[in-house]
């Protein structure tokens, strides 16, 4: 089954097509179908990922998956949040992974409490007009390091310390990174979801009862 990716981020797509593959699912960048980026209005995940999963799907006639997420500092009431994507513009720097890291520090500098969430929000319809929408999140708690730490990953993998690791994101294997980022688990448990609701099950499929 082809299924839109509501999104052209290769790190995004590199990660969730590795999940999906053994349930036998293509994922397609919404890019190479020619659709534009959805507007995000909402101040939440799942809405925002919603909105752009049924933009893509309308457009290209097939189902699709987005993924909304972003960070949540606890110093800072839960944001960025939403707006991580441009959280440097905020502060005068162009968009972009770097830039971000680099506000995020500047902000934090003077911060003794740097626990904060990395949290995923995967939402998939099978058509624009999908009733029952699959809805997974996936969440990973850590501390905001005072400087980048390992050159792997994207986004704030090089200053997200994950205590159960002893290392930030940024230094893990992919394989391990990608089973336990926010985005690893959120996408666990959409291929669960998807695996149960979208695809027949082995008596179906054999006709017997």
């Amino acid at each position: 089954m082809k299924i839109i990716l509501a999104s052209n981020n290769r790190g995004k797509l590199a990660e969730l097509q590795a999940m999906f593959a053994p349930l036998g699912f293509e994922l397609i960048p919404q890019g190479e179908l020619g659709i534009p980026e959805a507007a995000e209005p909402f101040h939440t995940f799942v809405e925002n990922a919603l909105a752009k999963a049924r933009h893509a799907a309308r457009l290209g006639g097939l189902p699709a998956v987005a993924d909304d997420a972003g960070l949540c500092v606890d110093a800072f009431g839960g944001l960025p949040g939403v707006d991580t994507a441009y959280y440097a513009t905020q502060f005068g720097y162009d968009k972009g992974d770097d830039n971000n890291v680099r506000a995020l520090l500047e902000q934090m500098q003077h911060q003794d409490n740097r626990r904060a969430a990395l949290v995923s929000t995967l939402v998939a319809v099978r058509s624009e007009h999908d009733p029952e929408p699959l809805i997974a999140s996936g969440r990973v708690v850590g501390e905001i390091t005072r400087a980048p730490v390992g050159s792997n990953g994207f986004g704030f993998d090089p200053v997200m310390f994950i205590p159960e690791f002893g290392q930030t994101f940024a230094q893990l294997p992919n394989e391990v990174k990608n089973a336990n980022s926010h985005r690893g688990r959120a996408a666990q448990a959409m291929v669960a979801l998807m695996r149960e609701r979208w695809l027949p099950s082995p008596a179906a499929s054999t006709g017997k009862p």
